[in-house]
């Protein structure tokens, strides 16, 4: 199995592009470390702050270089695609 512990989803429950790409990690059998905004206000503040945006959906990508936060569903919808195959 791949691992995904570098991966972190910034989202909000009720925002539709968040459900699009948590309905994708699902379909995909991915174990990633979903942030609810609503919950962890902290977070939010972190997301802005390092990843210069205040916008969800986003991945987190902490990767040996550094962290990538990737934002628009498209994009991350298609990088989790192509990292960890289609759904069936």
């Amino acid at each position: 199995m791949t691992s995904t512990h570098h991966l972190s989803l910034y989202h909000r429950n009720h925002c539709p592009y968040c459900r699009k790409v948590r309905e994708v990690i699902d379909a995909l059998g991915l174990d990633i470390r979903l942030v609810e905004m609503e919950e962890q206000p902290v977070e939010w503040e972190r997301l802005k702050l390092e990843g210069g945006q205040a916008m969800v959906p986003c991945l987190r990508i902490d990767e040996e270089h550094g962290t990538v936060w990737m934002y628009e569903s498209e994009d991350i919808i298609q990088y989790l695609r192509q990292t960890y195959g289609r759904p069936q």
